[in-house]
C-alpha cells in the first residue's frame, strides 16, 4: 500500500477549489488536464482512512493536563494596625479598577487605612478542576505595600486570572477562580525570626473554581480523520464509561476530525495523570488485536522491575481480561512488581488490591503517597478498614496520609469525628502508636490528635501576641486563655489543660487557626508541649526507588 499524505483542512479545501480557480479564469493549458488528475489523486489519498494504531498513545496526545497558573491583585482587611497605605504603582492601579468595577465606594481611602493591605495573590488550577473545586490561594505582600504583618487578616473577594505577555501586551483571561478568607501566614508555623515570613502567607481552600477545565486528545497529522477520530472514541469508551443517572456514557467524544473531549472518569477523579496514561494504552483497534497474545507479552514484561510499571498500565487499560495476569503479579518475590500489579488492580476495583497496596504504604515510602491514593479511590468498605489499621503505624506521615485518605473517601464519616472550631477542624483519632499532635497546610484547616495526647503543661506563662495562657492557681488541671485586642473588649476563659480543651478555648476568645498554631510551636520550643508536633507530615509524591542491584551497586 502506497504511503498515504496528510495535510490540514484548510488545504485539503485548497485542493478542491484549485480546478475550480483555474476554470474560472478560462485557462486552456495542455497540462492543465495532467494537474487536475494528479489533484484528484492527491484528493483519494487523503480522503482514505489512516491505519488504526497499535495504541491511542502512537496517534494521539494528550490536552488539558499542565496545571494552570492563576493570579490577582488583591486586598486584606481586619488587620489589628498592621496594614498600611499602598504606594503608586500598576498594582494598586489594577486594584483600584477592580474595586470600581464592583462598585467600592472611595477605593483610595479604603487603602490608605491601617487595617488594610494590598497584596498579590496566586492559586494553581490543576488538570479537570471543575467548576466549585476548592483551591489553596497563595498571598504575598508586594514591596509597595507597606504593611508589617498580615496575622489576623481576611482576604476579600479576589477575582484570578491567567495573564500572558504577548507582544510586550501583558493580555488576562476571564475570571477564572475567586479566592476569599481567613490568611494563615508563614510566621504561624514556620520558624525564624525573618519578618519577610510576616507577610507571605495562604488562605487554605479558599478558593473556588469558576470555568471547568477541558481535557482531550489532539490526533496527530497523520491521524486527522472524523473516522478515525470516531474510532478511537469508540476504543475508549468501550473501556471507560459511567453512568449518568439511568444511562450508559462514555468519557470519549470526538469534536474535531483533530479533537477528542475527554471527560474525567469518577474513578480517577483524583489521579488524572494515571487516566490519561491508561487511556493512551488502549488498542487502537480493539477488534483487531490479539487480546491473548498482548497478554502473554505484558506478562512477561509485567516479571521484569525495569518494564513492570509500563506493563501493568497497558494491563489496566485492557481491564477485566487482565486481571488474572495482573493477580500473578501479586506472588512475585519483588516489592516494585507487587507494587504496580496492586495498583493496577486497585484500578480495577479488585479486593486482592487492598493487602499488597497496605503493605507498600507501610513499607516503602516511594510508593506510599500512590498506595494511599489507590487505595482512598477504592469504593470497598475493606479500602477503609485497611486504612484504619496504618493509623496505628510507627511512620507519622503514614498515619497521617492514611487519615487523609480516609477524610477524602464519601464514607469517611462513619469512622472520623471531626468537629469544626471556628475557621478549621478538630480531629481526635484513636491509635496504639506515639501521641502527635498534627497541623495542616493545605487542602483543609485541620488539627489532629492522633492517639492518647497529653496536657499541656505550663509553669508561669506562654503569650502569643495578644494572648496569654497560664496555669489556674486555684486548680492545677486548668490553664487560664486571656485575649487582648486592641479597640475590643478583653476576652478570658478557664479551660481543662487537655490539648483539646485549650484549643477550643484560644478560638473561644477569638483566637484563629494561626494563633492556634503558634501557641502549639512555642508550646513545643519551651517544652510545654511533650507531645509529637508535626507540620503538615503528608507524604511527598516525587521519591527515589532503589532496586536492590541498585543498592548493592552504590554500596560497591
Amino acid at each position: 500500500m502506497p504511503k498515504l499524505q496528510f495535510v490540514t483542512r484548510r488545504q485539503l479545501l485548497s485542493l478542491m477549489a484549485g480546478p475550480l480557480a483555474l476554470a474560472s479564469t478560462g485557462c486552456t493549458s495542455l497540462w492543465r488536464d495532467s494537474e487536475e488528475a494528479d489533484r484528484d489523486a492527491r484528493l483519494a489519498d487523503l480522503m482514505q482512512i489512516p491505519d488504526p494504531p497499535e495504541f491511542i498513545g502512537d496517534a494521539a496526545a494528550p490536552f488539558g493536563m499542565r496545571p494552570l497558573e492563576v493570579d490577582g491583585v488583591g486586598a486584606i482587611n481586619s488587620l489589628p494596625g498592621t496594614g498600611g497605605p499602598a504606594d503608586p504603582s500598576g498594582y494598586r492601579d489594577a486594584l483600584i479598577e477592580e474595586m470600581k468595577r464592583h462598585d467600592v465606594v472611595d477605593p483610595n481611602r479604603f487603602l490608605e487605612s491601617t487595617e488594610t493591605a494590598l497584596v498579590r495573590v496566586r492559586a494553581t488550577i490543576p488538570p479537570g478542576a471543575q467548576r466549585g473545586d476548592p483551591l489553596d490561594i497563595r498571598i504575598l505582600a508586594p514591596t509597595e505595600s507597606r504593611a508589617s504583618n498580615l496575622r489576623h487578616g481576611w482576604l476579600l473577594d479576589t477575582r484570578l486570572r491567567q495573564q500572558q505577555l504577548i507582544q510586550n501586551v501583558v493580555k488576562q483571561s476571564e475570571v477564572l477562580a475567586i479566592g476569599v478568607g481567613p490568611v494563615l501566614t508563614r510566621a504561624s508555623h514556620s520558624p525564624g525570626e525573618d519578618e519577610s515570613l510576616k507577610l507571605e502567607g495562604n488562605v487554605l481552600s479558599g478558593g473556588r473554581v469558576q470555568v471547568s477545565r477541558k481535557l482531550g486528545l489532539v490526533l496527530r497529522p497523520e491521524f486527522q480523520h472524523a473516522k478515525m477520530a470516531k474510532l478511537l472514541s469508540e476504543s475508549i469508551n468501550k473501556r471507560y464509561f459511567f453512568f449518568d443517572g439511568t444511562t450508559r456514557r462514555g468519557i470519549a467524544k470526538p469534536l474535531e476530525d483533530d479533537y477528542i473531549e475527554i471527560d474525567v472518569h469518577p474513578r480517577y477523579r483524583d489521579n488524572l495523570q494515571r487516566m490519561m496514561n491508561t487511556i493512551l494504552s488502549i488498542s487502537g483497534n480493539a477488534m483487531a488485536s490479539d487480546t491473548q497474545k498482548q497478554l502473554a507479552e505484558l506478562a512477561e514484561r509485567l516479571g521484569d522491575p525495569t518494564t513492570s510499571r509500563d506493563a501493568s498500565v497497558k494491563l489496566e487499560a485492557m481491564g477485566e481480561s487482565a486481571v488474572p495476569t495482573l493477580i500473578s503479579g501479586l506472588k512475585s518475590d519483588n516489592a516494585e512488581i507487587r507494587f504496580y500489579a496492586s495498583e493496577a488492580l486497585a484500578y480495577l476495583d479488585r479486593e486482592e488490591a487492598i493487602q499488597p497496596l497496605q503493605t507498600a504504604a507501610r513499607e516503602e515510602p516511594a510508593f506510599r503517597y500512590w498506595a494511599l491514593l489507590a487505595l482512598q479511590g477504592m469504593e470497598t468498605y475493606a479500602a477503609l478498614n485497611s486504612l484504619q489499621e496504618l493509623i496505628d503505624e510507627p511512620s507519622l506521615e503514614t498515619r497521617y496520609g492514611a487519615f487523609v485518605a480516609m477524610r477524602r473517601r464519601p464514607d469517611a464519616k462513619s469512622v472520623l469525628t471531626g468537629n469544626p472550631v471556628g475557621p478549621f477542624f478538630l480531629y481526635t483519632i484513636n491509635s496504639r502508636s506515639t501521641p502527635a499532635v498534627i497541623v495542616s497546610l493545605r487542602e483543609s484547616p485541620e488539627i489532629v490528635l492522633m492517639g492518647a495526647t497529653g496536657t499541656l503543661q505550663i509553669p508561669e506563662f506562654l503569650r502569643v501576641g495578644g494572648l496569654i495562657l497560664k496555669p489556674n492557681p486555684g486548680n492545677s488541671g486548668e490553664i487560664r486563655i486571656s485575649h487582648f485586642r486592641l479597640g475590643k473588649d478583653d476576652q478570658q476563659i478557664q479551660v481543662p489543660n487537655d490539648l483539646a480543651s485549650v484549643i477550643r478555648g484560644i478560638v473561644q476568645v477569638g483566637g484563629s487557626y494561626g494563633d492556634v498554631i503558634t501557641v502549639l510551636r512555642q508550646a513545643k520550643n519551651k517544652e510545654f508541649l511533650t507531645d509529637q508536633l508535626a507540620i503538615d507530615p503528608y507524604p511527598e509524591k516525587v521519591r527515589t526507588y532503589y532496586r536492590d542491584d541498585e543498592e548493592d551497586a552504590d554500596q560497591e
